[in-house]
């Protein structure tokens, strides 16, 4: 067997592989062997079949068979052992011409090569990049315990209804014919629920104004909500059609008020946040808040940071050259449902992140960052508290975290977002006990403008 690779201009290589018989012909040999004692050919037993009636049956598949299982492993070999850094997969030559494998080898195969460009990246105590710290301020905790406030309060019966106040009102609702009057076989619903700030249309909306237990209110739910046909659907119990069809008037008796109260900020609400007697005051409330809100924030800002470790190591590197005729001829091979359009329209955005991922693999090879299964259970345990706490539930057990972990490191589509996360989490700490923070305090808000501006 020989195999030569040429490389002219570093990124587009040509592999040339040529089996001769030798390397194939023992192996064939075998396998037709193995065949032979199987084989339940008719008129002869089992295992009794000529050997050359095998070779006439299966020694053109077999051989097939071999030779590709040679080109794989070969193939795959050499690109390792000379430490080639392929992009891709192999692809065929436009110079490869069709070979007879019912003939004796040698066989050629020609195969091109993308090969990652060369280039050094190191971050150092030289290079500065930005740190941003958001101040958790008393506006940003005030947010939050009005949010736990609302997610811990109550609905009150009254007895008018408060424009103010986003009071939810209950009763029952009758369509209405022309003249007025109950439709006969119309849309009745009985116990229907209907919160009057949500109407959109404001004649229809203060029809409720003043409403009392008992009230009949006249109201016309398609001028009520006119480009709402869910809102429609939802509050008369009817299917897409008759929501479009819809322009009657119905009549909404009020047989119930409820009017929303916040939580009052007391040792009830303390412990329903963060367990019994865990807090003891409005003051100590406040700091636990403050700390959860800095420990949430931290996976933001670190996931700031490593965007901006990105943009700054791209610009260190500068432009780097691609084999892009032949990443696009992969590109397709791999999207060939999707054709060349998809692969003009998303080429750039795919080289780009091409780019950061060839960089990130030095820096985290830099860094000696190796990731264990219980680097990838901490972060899926770190997102399941992440995701409990924008419910407001801070104080999840650890037992049922580690379930709900679990049960993410179970799905397949979760595997490889998870490893990825715990990567950059090991390389944004890694970074910044090697370059110089430039650290800057910002607002929350501010914050946010940044990362929509990304």
């Amino acid at each position: 067997m020989n195999i030569s690779f040429e490389n002219p201009d570093k990124v587009n290589g040509v592999l040339t592989l040529t089996i001769e018989k030798d390397d194939y012909q023992a192996e064939v040999d075998k396998t037709l062997k193995d065949y032979r004692k199987k084989a339940n050919v008719p008129g002869f037993r089992v295992g009794q079949a000529p050997i050359g009636l095998i070779k006439r049956q299966f020694g053109a598949s077999v051989k097939a068979d071999v030779v590709n299982k040679l080109i794989g492993k070969n193939l795959n070999d050499y690109i390792k052992d000379n430490n080639i850094d392929m992009l891709g997969e192999p692809m065929a030559n436009a110079n490869q011409v069709p070979q007879d494998l019912e003939a004796d080898g040698p066989y050629t195969f020609i195969f091109d090569i993308a090969v990652a460009p060369e280039f050094k990246i190191e971050l150092t105590s030289d290079d500065t990049i930005d740190y941003y710290d958001i101040d958790v301020d008393d506006k940003l905790v005030s947010q939050q315990v009005e949010m736990f406030q609302s997610r811990a309060g109550h609905y009150d019966k009254v007895e008018e209804y408060d424009g103010s106040q986003n009071d939810m009102l209950k009763g029952d609702l009758r369509e209405l014919d022309a003249d007025g009057n109950a439709k006969e076989g119309g849309i009745v619903v009985e116990a229907a629920v209907l919160m009057p700030e949500y109407i959109k249309v404001d004649d229809q909306r203060a029809l409720f104004d003043g409403a009392k237990l008992g009230s009949v209110i006249t109201f016309n739910p398609r001028k009520a909500y006119p480009e709402g046909k869910a809102e429609i659907k939802s509050l008369l119990k009817i299917e897409d059609a008759q929501a479009e069809e819809l322009t009657s008037d119905f009549t909404f008796l009020v047989t119930e008020i409820s009017r929303f109260a916040k939580a009052e900020v007391n040792q009830e609400l303390f412990d329903q946040i963060y367990g019994k007697d865990n807090v003891k005051d409005e003051a100590d409330f406040r700091q636990k808040i403050a700390e959860g809100i800095k420990n949430q924030l931290k996976s933001d800002t670190d996931y700031k940071f490593l965007l901006d470790v990105r943009a700054y190591a791209e610009n260190k590197v500068g432009e780097l050259t691609f084999p892009n005729e032949l990443l696009k001829r992969i590109m397709l091979n791999n999207n060939q449902e999707k054709g060349e359009a998809f692969v003009n329209e998303h080429f750039d955005a795919s080289i780009k992140e091409l780019k950061w991922s060839l960089i990130k693999n030095q820096l985290v090879k830099a860094a000696e960052i190796k990731i264990d299964d219980a680097d990838v259970k901490a972060v899926a345990v770190e997102a399941a508290r992440i995701q409990f706490a924008q419910y407001g539930m801070n104080n999840v057990p650890e037992e049922y975290l580690e379930k709900y972990a679990n049960d993410m490191l179970k799905d397949k589509n979760y595997i490889d977002n998870l490893v990825e996360r715990a990567i950059d989490v090991k390389l944004a700490d890694a970074v910044k006990k090697v370059v110089k923070l430039n650290q800057k305090t910002v607002s929350l808000d501010d914050f946010n403008k940044m990362m929509q501006e990304k």
